[in-house]
């Protein structure tokens, strides 16, 4: 075995999520866990109680509990999981709405740009209403042709936020890549590639 480059301090190591997560495991299921090595071995042999252990701590939102966390448990892939729950994707993602940092973009020929959660929920917000003026409504397809930047996640959660299904294409597949994969979905709205921003980003 190489020799070990480098190895986190114990403070350090107490103040992370897996940390947390696994004293949570502990309490709940009368475990001792202290190494992530014993969480794992835990977690694929008491898989229910692992992933029921996952939705509590990190505290999904959802306007129905699920019934079971899964419906066979032998059976990968293929298996149902967290059956007859119903939730929104992007409300968990947006449950935070503070200064604290959300994203982070670096791009070759473009400055960094820093997206607080605050501006992040105000940008999905308006372009919700946007869609949704638009008569897009739960179940329809959106689409978009643009590239990995902040306007491509801000789309994408503002779609989902209303129930909406998201696709994507970056201008590098090229003309039939597109037309392929956007062919098969029926869109019922496009985003072109530039979406006006809010002028109230950061950069740095």
């Amino acid at each position: 075995m190489g020799k070990m480059l480098w190895k986190p301090s114990e403070e350090r190591v107490r103040n992370s999520n897996i940390y947390r997560f696994m004293s949570f495991v502990n309490d709940r299921h009368e475990q001792t866990f202290t190494d992530y090595d014993g969480l794992y071995a835990w977690s694929v042999n008491h898989i229910p109680d692992f992933w029921a252990a996952v939705w509590d701590f990190v505290g999904i939102n959802a306007s129905r509990g699920y019934d079971r966390v899964i419906d066979n448990e032998h059976k990968m892939p293929g298996a149902k999981w967290f059956p007859g729950a119903r939730l929104n994707f992007a409300e968990n993602l947006l449950r935070f709405r503070d200064d604290s940092v959300a994203l982070i973009f670096k791009g070759e020929d473009h400055p960094t740009v820093k997206m607080t959660y605050a501006e992040l929920y105000d940008e999905v917000a308006r372009l919700a209403k946007s869609l949704k003026a638009c008569g897009v409504g739960p179940g329809d397809r959106v689409v978009g042709f643009m590239p990995n930047m902040p306007e491509a996640v801000t789309a994408m959660l503002a779609a989902t936020s209303i129930g909406a299904v998201w696709s994507s294409c970056s201008p590098d597949f090229g003309i039939k890549g597109v037309l392929d994969r956007f062919g098969q979905i029926s869109a019922a709205c496009a985003m072109q590639s530039i979406i006006r921003s809010s002028g109230r980003r950061k950069t740095a």
